[in-house]
């Protein structure tokens, strides 16, 4: 085998020898190619002779109960096959520990382009702004999937959504607060006064977002949503309005595209992408400043948790600085949204 396939961190042939037992049509040695990308989840390419396929697993070590659960990305993924949602197609999945150490599952590998730049470097504005719609219509057809008809019913805690997320992460900001901080404080009382009535409940992603998608390798379409760990039921304006962050984010926040000249790259405005959004979704619901507010909320509070964990020595403590600005920033804008009286 090649020098990349002893690099993995696992018994290689262990793995080939599994997947040419329930995997038809693979020949040759499999070639392990690492993916990076930040997932926290490990990704590989596995290529066989004529055949290209995609696997993901859990990481070593001790994990916490409901962290890291591919079973669920795998059923989900299966789940949305035939549906208007371009998943790769799913072949297996496995929950022996035996064959590579942590359980795993693989699809097909799907062609085509990814991009981690709001801005798509590289295509035409007017590709670009079909890009951009098509990444509406895609987030549209997800939250239109029947659950019940796709077996996943049971993927979640169906209602309450906002007020059990609020609640969530507000805890979670008093467990890893390193300052004091009034908008953060502002948000607290203001997000649970303020949830809308409406109850709407759909399967979300939890981090849809242009690096979360392929397209096409020339054409304006997407081919595949990818990363689904954080799936779950849930309100569908709470995925809408975590993609719509990157027009209130500035570029050096998180890679935001606040303050470009949207119009000149054909990325169209925060408004026109939620009228694409909303004239293909079924809902019927509204985006508002209550959902965009508890989206910087909850994105303040994950860069505050990153910020203490660096300052304790847990994570690279060169961004210590970096997540802690962004997390009051984050914070501020929510605020700025939260002008009604309590």
């Amino acid at each position: 085998m090649s020098d990349a396939a002893v690099q993995p961190g696992f018994d290689v042939g262990a793995l080939d020898a599994h997947l040419k037992a329930h995997v038809e049509g693979l020949a040759g040695a499999p070639r392990l190619t690492p993916i990076a990308g930040g997932q926290s989840n490990p990704t590989f390419f596995v290529d066989y002779d004529g055949r290209a396929l995609v696997l993901r697993k859990q990481p070593p070590g001790e994990l916490l109960p409901s962290a890291h659960a591919i079973d669920r990305e795998y059923r989900i993924i299966r789940a949305l096959a035939g549906t208007d949602v371009p998943v790769p197609p799913a072949l297996l999945y496995c929950s022996d520990r035996t064959v590579i150490g942590t359980p795993f599952y693989v699809m097909e590998k799907v062609e085509g382009r990814v991009f981690h730049d709001c801005t798509l470097p590289g295509v035409s504005p007017e590709e670009r702004r079909a890009m951009y719609g098509a990444m509406a219509r895609t987030l549209a057809a997800f939250h239109n999937v029947d659950v019940a008809a796709v077996g996943l019913a049971d993927f979640g805690k169906p209602g309450n959504y906002f007020a059990r997320q609020i609640g969530r992460w507000t805890r979670q900001w008093e467990l890893s607060r390193t300052r004091d901080d009034k908008n953060i404080d502002r948000l607290v009382a203001w997000l649970p006064a303020h949830i809308p009535a409406d109850d709407t409940t759909s399967l979300v992603h939890g981090d849809y977002r242009i690096g979360n998608l392929m397209f096409h390798p020339q054409k304006p379409e997407v081919v595949a949503v990818l990363d689904w760990e954080l799936s779950t039921l849930g309100h569908p304006l709470a995925d809408l309005a975590h993609c719509a962050m990157a027009w209130v984010s500035k570029p050096d926040e998180y890679g935001g595209i606040e303050g470009l000249d949207l119009a000149a790259l054909g990325i169209p405005s925060r408004a026109q992408f939620v009228a694409d959004y909303s004239a293909a979704a079924h809902h019927g619901q509204a985006l508002t400043d209550f959902h965009m507010a508890f989206a910087l909320f909850r994105w303040a509070v994950i860069f505050e948790g990153i910020a203490a964990r660096a300052k304790a020595g847990n994570a690279n403590s060169a961004n210590a600085g970096d997540t802690g600005r962004l997390a009051a920033a984050f914070a501020r804008r929510a605020a700025e949204l939260t002008s009604a009286p309590i």
